[in-house]
């Protein structure tokens, strides 16, 4: 009896991860698929930069705007809510598209209308993962970890896909399994998780009670205005993840099809690069909560980030690509656990929604034009200096970054509680806590 108590009390964290599993295996499939289409129709790298914007501006600010609606009504009803409303449009599009009604005004409507839906959903399964490590007695960074291994799996698969059912059934065939993934994660939520799992978490005073939507949302900017490393991680990563967009979504498929490559390459690289990063997220999981915050999360982005830029631009063989990509993905895999951990750390339960949509959207908010930056600079100066200036910024933004004073706080709290004979903030206590995990101490 005793073994069948313990497997079921994984279940909250199992029905998280399944639904991150399945939802981002379809958005992964959707990186893919939709810039191809739009690439190998139009000939244009601007019309498929302008097709991702239209995707990711409207995850984008949804996903900053959407926590307060989150922390108020819970995050288990926008999760599965959202993941239904994601699916209708991923069916229209083909369906119009082989009525011959898909024009690009059309398509834009359409994916501004899944971008807008993923964002919420996204960050409602995100806010759910300390609930789940709490209700499992799981350390914050072992569950951040797995849920980072997750993502990771679903951008192992999702490309790999996405490249051999373009390859089979075409671009637009792809958006009928991409709804499928969509639409099964909503039955995971609605069907898995505890009945109790997911709802609003109260602050204790009860002073948000009769607060309204600005001012709920106004607090969550205030925690993070109020603290540096967070305002300057979500900086940092702000660039980074434009640069990481203006490569994958137009100057890679760009590179791929100028190289005499079909969408298979695309996925065979992402393949490369998402194996490497399930093996680094699934030993984040296991010792990150025992390594130094600040070091592994530097040399991982050094890794991670303008290697994959400079192998493109050297024209580099095929199986060369594939190591730097490789490699690229292992020193990934360590950063989104160690992310996740700092942002639960620093804000109160209460306000989690909040904090984390805000921090993850100011995050994000270079992603919509990273693919309009990439067309416009691939026209302007070529392919290869496109690739070389990328890579050049990725490298100065992520070193001096690094040398600001505030992320020296990244492993304080831990050190603190350390010296203090206390668990350190990762570590799970008897039982689910009732109270709003505090900012750790500056």
């Amino acid at each position: 009896m005793k073994g069948v108590e313990e497997r079921r009390s994984l279940r909250p964290l199992a029905g998280v991860l399944g639904a991150i599993a399945v939802s981002q295996t379809g958005t992964k499939i959707s990186t893919i698929a939709l810039p191809w289409f739009v690439l190998t129709t139009t000939g244009s790298a601007v019309q498929t930069g302008l097709v991702a914007m239209f995707e990711m501006a409207p995850y984008v600010v949804l996903k900053g705007l959407s926590g307060p609606v989150i922390d108020r009504i819970g995050p288990r009803r926008v999760s599965w809510t959202m993941d239904l409303v994601s699916a209708v449009p991923a069916l229209l599009i083909p369906l119009l598209h082989a009525a011959g009604s898909l024009s690009l005004p059309v398509l834009l409507a359409l994916v501004a209308v899944i971008g807008a839906a993923r964002g919420p959903g996204d960050l409602a399964k995100q806010v759910m993962v300390p609930e789940a490590a709490e209700r499992c007695r799981v350390p914050l960074e072992r569950a951040t970890g797995l849920s980072g291994t997750t993502e990771r799996l679903s951008a192992t698969i999702g490309p790999g896909a996405a490249g051999v059912l373009v390859a089979l059934i075409g671009s637009m065939s792809a958006l009928f399994v991409i709804a499928g993934c969509f639409a099964a994660g909503s039955l995971i939520i609605a069907a898995t998780l505890p009945r109790d799992m997911g709802r609003p978490h109260r602050d204790p005073d009860g002073t948000d009670e009769d607060l309204g939507y600005w001012a709920r949302l106004a607090q969550g900017f205030g925690v993070v205005r109020g603290d540096p490393l967070l305002l300057s991680l979500a900086l940092m990563i702000a660039v980074t993840n434009l640069l990481d967009a203006a490569f994958m979504q137009v100057m890679l498929p760009v590179w791929v099809k100028d190289s005499g490559h079909g969408p298979e390459v695309m996925g065979l690289l992402g393949t490369a690069a998402g194996i490497t990063a399930v093996t680094g997220s699934l030993v984040a999981a296991a010792i990150a909560h025992r390594m130094p915050r600040r070091t592994v999360f530097f040399v991982g982005f050094l890794i991670a980030g303008g290697p994959r830029f400079l192998v493109l631009a050297a024209g580099a063989p095929l199986w060369a690509v594939a190591a730097v990509f490789a490699l690229g993905g292992l020193g990934g895999g360590f950063l989104n656990p160690i992310i996740s951990a700092i942002i639960v750390e620093r804000a109160p339960r209460s306000h989690l929604a909040r904090v984390q949509g805000l921090v993850s959207s100011l995050a994000w908010s270079g992603i919509p034009f990273g693919g309009l930056v990439a067309g416009a600079a691939i026209g302007g100066i070529g392919l290869a200096p496109a690739l070389v200036t990328g890579g050049i910024l990725y490298a100065v933004t992520t070193s001096l970054t690094g040398l600001r004073p505030e992320w020296r706080g990244m492993d304080r709290a831990r050190r603190a509680a350390r010296a203090a004979g206390q668990p350190p903030p990762d570590t799970p206590t008897e039982g689910p806590a009732d109270h709003p995990r505090t900012a750790a101490p500056q």
